[in-house]
């Protein structure tokens, strides 16, 4: 093993040369993702706090109809604007988040006792809309909730006459929990930082010594190639490990400065996620490896194997990609699968749920041999004489 050790230590020497290599894998990858994540996640939360604590700006045509809600809305921190000549166009042009238009026929309505229509004018389509929407909707509903029990009163009989069931919540989630809507991402973070921080290392130990025809000199030694392979593999598993480490804690930094307690939520990368999500990914990022060493092998050039892999790159992002957006519930299955069971074990990691022994055993087992077949398959590749061609 004196060998694979020292290929080992060649590879990753030369690579931390290239300053170009190493700044894009080990500093622009960890910290430019969790930046622009966490300047997203302020512009927003920001945006939509600053817009629920200001006075909603609602024109409202035909405002001298009902005189009485327009005073309710001004109680509930509502700023009435004189009404547009056309409410329809101005909504679609975002002059306005939504116009409220009362019809002439309003009052009369409303002293017969009847439902008295009134109409929101938006545009779904805009997304700033949706929280000017829900305010004024949720407004008019508590008004006309009021107005309802107060005629019921008038009528001698009680409001609760229109309560039959009486619904009360028990909400289970916790601060920690309800982050994970938020920051279901982070695990792809994670995933493709591992895949990207070992790919430059895969791609110039194989198909660029191939076309620096500084291969065939490395594999003329009288060494077993498997050690040869295996040093190799160990320095594109570091470089992708390193990668994936120097993510996680860019996140426990930056994570420390997004605005969580003011909409209920709580993001905690403790030493405990840390432990166990390097755990489970140290074997994925040796099975990255295997699979980029293995693809780049086919590749006659450095450009040719940037090709290859940039489509490889797929196989990480689709699955994480999905489970990300789409709701799941943990299955046995999930935890024996390479790059689901890591998905599945950080979320739960990230949401402070517990993950059993089992399952974290399983998934580093079943990762683990998944990227023993791929280094086997690789290791016959490298056994080939062709290895060594560049033409």
């Amino acid at each position: 093993m004196k060998s694979a050790l020292t290929v080992f230590l060649k590879e990753v020497r030369e690579n931390l040369r290239d300053r170009r290599t190493v700044i894009n894998t080990l500093v622009t990858g960890p910290l430019m993702a969790p930046l622009i994540f966490v300047l997203l996640i302020n512009t927003l939360v920001t945006h939509e706090l600053d817009k629920a604590e200001k006075p909603l700006s609602l024109p409202v045509a035909g405002a001298q109809y009902a005189p009485n809600l327009i005073a309710a809305l001004k109680q509930n921190n509502v700023e009435i604007k004189d009404a547009l000549v056309d409410p329809e166009k101005a909504v679609r042009e975002q002059d306005a988040d939504a116009v409220l238009r009362i019809p002439a026929d309003f009052a009369k309505s409303w002293d017969k006792g009847e439902p008295a229509q009134v109409e929101i004018v938006y545009d779904q389509s805009q997304r700033d809309s949706d929280s000017a929407v829900s305010r004024l909707r949720g407004i008019l509903e508590h008004y006309g909730q009021r107005t309802g029990a107060l005629r019921l009163l008038a009528r001698g009989l009680s409001p609760t006459i229109l309560k039959p069931l009486a619904v009360a919540d028990r909400d289970q989630s916790t601060p920690q929990s309800r982050s994970g809507m938020m920051f279901a991402m982070l695990p792809y973070f994670f995933i493709l930082g591992g895949f990207i921080g070992g790919m430059a290392l895969a791609i110039d130990t194989t198909a660029g010594e191939r076309e620096r025809q500084s291969l065939e000199p490395l594999l003329a030694n009288p060494v077993p190639r498997w050690q040869i392979l295996a040093g190799k593999l160990g320095a594109t598993t570091a470089f992708a490990i390193t990668t994936v480490l120097l993510s996680i804690l860019a996140f426990a930094v930056v994570g420390q400065f997004l605005p969580t307690e003011k909409i209920g939520m709580s993001l905690t990368i403790g030493v405990r996620f840390v432990v166990f999500t390097i755990l489970i990914m140290l074997p994925l990022a040796a099975l990255l490896a295997a699979l980029q060493t293995t693809v780049a092998a086919f590749a006659k050039s450095y450009r040719e194997a940037q090709t290859y892999l940039s489509l490889l790159m797929f196989v990480p992002i689709i699955p994480t990609m999905l489970m990300s957006l789409m709701p799941f519930k943990a299955q046995v299955w999930m935890y024996a699968t390479p790059l689901v069971g890591q998905q599945v074990i950080i979320t739960r990691l990230m949401r402070g749920d517990p993950v059993p022994d089992s399952a974290l055993a399983l998934c580093f087992v079943c990762t683990a041999l998944a990227a023993l077949i791929i280094c086997v398959i690789a290791a016959r590749i490298y056994r080939s004489e062709r290895l060594a061609i560049s033409a």
